[in-house]
């Protein structure tokens, strides 16, 4: 496209990038003055970084943006864009015309100050699981209204009241369903999170959730990246990622404010999950990117460690019988082939060392987030990957190399997917340390078909013959909607999922 004299329509919102290019923060400043328009919404922005010039283009058929036209008066470039395309604009739209603002940049953005709590509030306590209690792992599929609600919400045109009232509906109809199903313990469905991990992103301070598109710039080989955007089920523009831009902070909760509504409407224990150390620092350290912030992945763990133990005290003070750790990436670890990064999507786009330094670099952020609280209200849980039904595409290997390190952790219950043929069989769980609980998947989420109760029960009797009847917890092999956008079950075929896991422990209690 070439320059013209001047734009021929009025932008509805505009910012001075100064002489930022794409990769040294200017998408960062485009996403966060673009996301709050409405769809048709035009963004003016001035750069004098002539690199801009062919990077832009590139970045808006990636992310389906509209470049209506650029402008050049001397070093200054002008560039109005359109959120989506232009045809969606309504013809008697009228601009804002507010006061172009100097944009800060990636390192330059304003940063909120580190603050570390000098104490946390002890443990409180809580109702106990009994054995052979059926609850789901974590997530539940979200109504179409609420996944609606998420996207307004992140891209700023959903006030944080409207939404939390939004997202009190969605989980009142989450927990009445697993109280119909009849589970020993519920959790909030996860409603207000956009997936089991990314949603952090956007409640610490100094990171931000943008498109996976955006980041194509700010990488070092960007073709590997776009490459393995087209592998993904769920498309690159609607999955938003963390970009740490300072140092990690946690001055609001990242899941008490959930944890706190859920209890109001029942009186079951409540389980909350949040992502674990391991998978959070891998997926937030990418480089050209948390590098400006941090010097190493290991020294951005150590924040993330931080978060993450404040955190899990504030859930335990209140009332979460049972706090649950994802580590799903670690089955990627030890399974995952070489420069294979699909299973897990964004929670494995950044690179690793070898298996073994990978492992130990996990047992030492894992057991620095859980040392000193009580073990037997912890929980890690591990899966394959679970975005997509297609079964042929997740991981496949048993829990065999990752058993010595989890009998090392200081936790009370492990939550294993072991439904799957893809799992391994369950004999390899012997190996695990005989104090311990352990939640073996009976159902499978990822297809339709509602488990028979003799298949549930034949597949419970044989954890009872490896783990033991008092050890044992009956859960689904994962969540039923770890994406907001891309659900492997729908909330009927859930709550029927659910519904069988109790009635295989009634059965099982009586004798």
């Amino acid at each position: 496209m070439d320059p013209v004299d001047r734009h021929a329509l009025p932008a509805d919102a505009r910012f001075d990038g100064g002489d930022l290019d794409c990769g040294s923060g200017l998408l960062l400043l485009i996403r966060e003055h673009l996301d709050p328009l409405p769809r048709g919404g035009l963004l003016e922005f001035t750069s004098t970084d002539p690199g801009v010039e062919q990077d832009l283009p590139a970045w808006c058929r990636l992310t389906a943006n509209d470049l209506v036209s650029w402008t050049r008066s001397g070093s200054v470039r002008s560039f109005l864009l359109c959120k989506g395309a232009l045809p969606e604009r309504p013809a008697a739209r009228t601009a804002s015309e507010p006061a172009l603002g100097r944009g800060a940049g990636l390192a330059g953005l304003a940063q909120v100050p580190v603050s570390i709590p000098t104490r946390l509030p002890a443990p409180a306590p809580a109702p106990a699981i009994p054995s052979l209690a059926a609850m789901g792992v974590g997530s539940w599929p979200r109504p179409r209204w609420l996944v609606a609600a998420i996207h307004e919400h992140v891209e700023g045109r959903l006030p944080d009241v409207e939404f939390d009232a939004t997202c009190d509906d969605a989980v009142r109809l989450a927990v009445a369903a697993q109280e119909r199903a009849g589970a020993d313990v519920v959790t909030d469905g996860e409603q207000r999170r956009d997936s089991y991990a990314n949603f952090v992103g956007g409640r610490l301070d100094n990171c931000r959730l943008i498109p996976l598109t955006d980041l194509l710039p700010l990488v070092d080989h960007p073709a590997e990246l776009e490459a393995q955007f087209r592998s993904l089920d769920v498309p690159a523009s609607e999955v938003r990622h963390p970009a740490v831009f300072g140092r990690l902070s946690r001055s609001r909760p990242i899941a008490a404010h959930e944890l706190a509504f859920v209890r109001t409407l029942t009186e079951r224990p409540v389980k909350v999950a949040i992502p674990g150390p391991y998978g959070l620092s891998r997926m937030m350290w990418l480089e050209c990117v948390s590098d400006r912030a941090y010097a190493s992945r290991d020294a951005l763990a150590d924040d993330v460690v931080r978060v993450l133990r404040e955190e899990i005290h504030h859930l335990l003070a209140g009332g979460a019988a049972l706090v649950q750790l994802d580590e799903p990436v670690l089955t990627e670890v030890v399974h995952g082939r070489a420069g294979s990064t699909r299973s897990f999507m964004c929670g494995a786009l950044s690179s690793k060392g070898s298996v073994g330094e990978e492992l130990r670099r996990a047992e030492s952020w894992i057991g620095r987030v859980v040392e000193g609280l009580p073990r037997d209200r912890l929980a890690i849980h591990l899966c394959r990957g679970n975005w997509t039904k297609d079964e042929s595409a997740a991981l496949s290997g048993d829990y065999a190399p990752l058993v010595p390190m989890l009998s090392r952790l200081a936790i009370g219950t492990y939550f294993l997917e072991m439904s799957t043929p893809r799992a391994g069989d369950v004999e390899v769980l012997r190996g695990l340390p005989d104090d311990r609980r352990v939640a073996v998947g009976v159902v499978n989420p990822k297809h339709d078909r509602v488990e028979s109760l003799e298949e549930v029960l034949a597949k419970a009797r044989r954890a009872i013959d490896v783990v033991g009847r008092e050890r044992l917890l009956l859960v689904p092999d994962c969540g039923f909607a770890t994406f907001a956008d891309n659900p492997v079950a729908t909330a009927a075929v859930a709550e029927a999922k659910l519904a069988v896991l109790a009635r295989a422990s009634a059965v099982l209690r009586g004798g």
